[in-house]
C-alpha cells in the first residue's frame, strides 16, 4: 500500500500540470514552490483528500484557501527574486505565505484573526519555514517598522487600494491586490514608480473581504 505522503506528492505533481502549466504559468520559481509546499497540511484533517482540487476550501472563520492557479498567478505576478522581502496581508490558512517563502529571502504576513494567526504560526514553525515572520494586526495598516518591501500581496477583496501598503512599497515594487465590492473584484497588479504608481487588470476574481481601517469594516 502507497504511503499517505506518496499519494500527496503526485497529487501535487498532478495539480501542477493540469491546473497550473496547462494554464500557461511557466515561471520555473512557482512551478518548484507548488510542488514542494503540502497543501493537504494547510487545511482541515476532513478536506486533506480534496486539497489538490482546482477549487478554494473553507478554513474556518469564514474564510478559504485560494484556488492552487490563483495562489500561483499571484506569485508569478509579483516578479519574485531570491533576495526579496515581501509582505503578506491576510495570512489565513498559511499557504499562500508558504508558496513565497519558497522562493523569496523572507516573508513577513499578517492575520487579523487571532485562531488563523495562532495555527499558522505553529505550522510555519512545525515546517521549518524559518524565514516567515507573522504579526496579529490589522493588515490594512502594513507594517512600517519592516518596510519598505520589494513585492505585496493581498489575499483579500478591498474596496480599493490601502494607502498604507502603497507607502510600503519600495521604489520599483510590485503590489497584487483583488480590488471591488464585496461579492466580485479585479485582481489589480501595481508597480510602485518614482513618479508615482502604474495599474493593470489581471482579470476577475472573487475573495473574501478584507476587512480593516483602510478596507471593509466588520
Amino acid at each position: 500500500m502507497e504511503n499517505k505522503s506518496k499519494i500527496y506528492e503526485k497529487r501535487r505533481e498532478e495539480m501542477v500540470r493540469k491546473q497550473i502549466e496547462a494554464r500557461g504559468i511557466r515561471n520555473a520559481d512557482v512551478l518548484a514552490a507548488m510542488r514542494k509546499a503540502p497543501r493537504h497540511l494547510f487545511v482541515s484533517e476532513a478536506l486533506m483528500d480534496q486539497a489538490y482540487g482546482d477549487y478554494p476550501l473553507p478554513i474556518g472563520e469564514q474564510q478559504t484557501i485560494s484556488q492552487p492557479y490563483i495562489v500561483a498567478e499571484m506569485t508569478r505576478a509579483l516578479e519574485l527574486s531570491s533576495d526579496d522581502r515581501v509582505l503578506e496581508i491576510g495570512t489565513g490558512s498559511g499557504y499562500q505565505a508558504a508558496i513565497i517563502a519558497e522562493i523569496v529571502y523572507r516573508v513577513y504576513t499578517i492575520e487579523r484573526i487571532h485562531s488563523l494567526y495562532i495555527r499558522a504560526r505553529k505550522l510555519f514553525d512545525r515546517l521549518r519555514y524559518h524565514n516567515i515572520v507573522t504579526r496579529y494586526s490589522d493588515g490594512t495598516n502594513g507594517w512600517k517598522d519592516e518596510s519598505p518591501f520589494d513585492a505585496i500581496i493581498v489575499t483579500a477583496g478591498s474596496p480599493s487600494i490601502p494607502e498604507p501598503l502603497i507607502d510600503n512599497l519600495t521604489v520599483g515594487g510590485r503590489m497584487v491586490v483583488p480590488v471591488g465590492d464585496q461579492f466580485s473584484q479585479d485582481l489589480i497588479k501595481i508597480r510602485k514608480t518614482e513618479s508615482g504608481v502604474r495599474k493593470e487588470s489581471m482579470g476577475g476574481c472573487r475573495f473574501v473581504k478584507l476587512v480593516g481601517e483602510h478596507g471593509w469594516k466588520e
